[in-house]
Protein backbone atom coordinates (compact mmCIF):
# COMPACT_ATOMS: atom_id res chain seq x y z
CA UNK A 1 0.00 0.00 0.00
CA UNK A 2 1.16 3.57 -0.94
CA UNK A 3 -0.53 6.48 0.66
CA UNK A 4 -0.24 10.06 -0.70
CA UNK A 5 -1.31 13.50 0.16
CA UNK A 6 -1.38 16.41 -1.90
CA UNK A 7 -1.23 19.86 -0.35
CA UNK A 8 -0.18 23.26 -2.25
CA UNK A 9 -3.59 24.29 -3.59
CA UNK A 10 -5.02 27.85 -3.43
CA UNK A 11 -6.67 31.14 -4.92
CA UNK A 12 -4.49 32.42 -7.55
CA UNK A 13 -5.13 35.49 -9.81
CA UNK A 14 -4.50 34.20 -13.79
CA UNK A 15 -0.74 34.24 -14.55
CA UNK A 16 0.36 33.57 -11.51
CA UNK A 17 1.87 30.62 -10.13
CA UNK A 18 1.33 27.53 -7.73
CA UNK A 19 3.58 24.62 -6.44
CA UNK A 20 1.68 21.96 -5.73
CA UNK A 21 3.69 18.85 -3.52
CA UNK A 22 2.39 14.91 -3.16
CA UNK A 23 3.98 13.37 -0.30
CA UNK A 24 4.06 9.17 -0.04
CA UNK A 25 4.43 7.12 2.35
CA UNK A 26 3.52 3.43 2.96
CA UNK A 27 6.23 1.94 0.22
CA UNK A 28 9.36 2.54 -1.70
CA UNK A 29 8.54 5.82 -3.31
CA UNK A 30 11.30 5.52 -5.44
CA UNK A 31 9.68 2.21 -7.50
CA UNK A 32 6.72 4.19 -8.73
CA UNK A 33 6.12 6.36 -11.62
CA UNK A 34 4.33 9.45 -10.52
CA UNK A 35 1.07 11.44 -12.39
CA UNK A 36 -0.62 14.55 -12.01
CA UNK A 37 -4.26 14.55 -13.07
CA UNK A 38 -7.12 16.92 -12.66
CA UNK A 39 -10.66 16.99 -12.34
CA UNK A 40 -13.40 19.92 -13.13
CA UNK A 41 -17.50 18.72 -11.26
CA UNK A 42 -19.24 17.11 -13.95
CA UNK A 43 -16.15 15.84 -15.72
CA UNK A 44 -13.87 13.29 -15.70
CA UNK A 45 -10.39 13.23 -14.42
CA UNK A 46 -7.59 14.30 -17.09
CA UNK A 47 -3.68 13.75 -17.09
CA UNK A 48 -1.94 16.33 -16.46
CA UNK A 49 2.09 15.50 -15.90
CA UNK A 50 4.07 12.18 -15.08
CA UNK A 51 7.15 11.50 -14.34
CA UNK A 52 9.50 8.26 -14.49
CA UNK A 53 10.69 6.63 -11.20
CA UNK A 54 14.57 7.73 -11.57
CA UNK A 55 13.15 11.19 -12.39
CA UNK A 56 15.09 11.26 -15.97
CA UNK A 57 11.73 11.12 -18.23
CA UNK A 58 8.54 13.53 -18.33
CA UNK A 59 5.12 13.94 -19.97
CA UNK A 60 2.55 16.57 -20.45
CA UNK A 61 -0.72 17.38 -21.47
CA UNK A 62 -0.78 19.56 -24.28
CA UNK A 63 -2.57 21.61 -22.34
CA UNK A 64 -0.09 22.51 -19.93
CA UNK A 65 3.15 22.09 -21.84
CA UNK A 66 5.23 24.92 -21.44
CA UNK A 67 3.91 25.93 -18.31
CA UNK A 68 4.15 22.99 -15.66
CA UNK A 69 6.77 21.10 -14.30
CA UNK A 70 6.74 18.06 -12.78
CA UNK A 71 9.42 16.89 -10.60
CA UNK A 72 10.81 14.43 -7.48
CA UNK A 73 12.87 14.39 -4.55
CA UNK A 74 12.74 10.54 -3.58
CA UNK A 75 14.86 11.18 -0.56
CA UNK A 76 12.02 13.55 0.67
CA UNK A 77 9.23 10.65 -1.14
CA UNK A 78 7.65 13.58 -2.23
CA UNK A 79 6.16 14.74 -6.15
CA UNK A 80 5.84 18.19 -7.26
CA UNK A 81 3.81 20.09 -9.77
CA UNK A 82 5.00 23.54 -10.35
CA UNK A 83 2.16 25.51 -12.19
CA UNK A 84 3.42 28.85 -13.90
CA UNK A 85 1.15 31.03 -16.10
CA UNK A 86 -2.16 29.91 -14.60
CA UNK A 87 -4.92 30.47 -16.31
CA UNK A 88 -8.92 30.06 -15.60
CA UNK A 89 -9.15 26.58 -17.42
CA UNK A 90 -6.47 25.31 -15.13
CA UNK A 91 -9.15 25.42 -12.41
CA UNK A 92 -9.84 22.16 -10.67
CA UNK A 93 -8.97 19.78 -8.35
CA UNK A 94 -5.92 18.28 -8.53
CA UNK A 95 -4.61 14.41 -7.48
CA UNK A 96 -1.51 12.65 -7.55
CA UNK A 97 -1.33 9.18 -8.54
CA UNK A 98 1.39 6.31 -8.39
CA UNK A 99 2.19 3.72 -10.93
CA UNK A 100 4.06 0.59 -9.90
CA UNK A 101 5.27 0.30 -13.96
CA UNK A 102 7.99 2.40 -15.42
CA UNK A 103 6.66 2.06 -19.10
CA UNK A 104 6.46 5.18 -20.95
CA UNK A 105 3.80 8.18 -21.02
CA UNK A 106 0.99 6.57 -19.36
CA UNK A 107 -1.86 8.21 -19.62
CA UNK A 108 -4.98 6.11 -18.38
CA UNK A 109 -6.49 6.26 -15.10
CA UNK A 110 -6.96 2.61 -14.95
CA UNK A 111 -3.10 2.36 -15.22
CA UNK A 112 -2.18 4.16 -11.90
CA UNK A 113 -2.41 1.93 -8.46
CA UNK A 114 -2.83 4.79 -5.69
CA UNK A 115 -4.29 7.61 -5.51
CA UNK A 116 -4.35 10.53 -2.95
CA UNK A 117 -7.77 13.38 -2.27
CA UNK A 118 -6.32 16.02 -3.93
CA UNK A 119 -6.05 19.82 -3.42
CA UNK A 120 -8.43 23.01 -4.93
CA UNK A 121 -6.61 25.32 -7.42
CA UNK A 122 -8.64 27.97 -8.42
CA UNK A 123 -7.51 30.77 -11.02
CA UNK A 124 -9.03 33.63 -10.73
CA UNK A 125 -9.45 36.10 -14.25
Amino acid sequence: QVQLVESGGGLVQAGGSLRLSCAASGRTFSNYAMGWFRRVPGKEREFVARISRSGGTTYYADSVKGRFTISRDNAKNTAYLQMNNLKPEDTAVYYCAADRLDWGGRKKISEYDYWGQGTQVTVSS
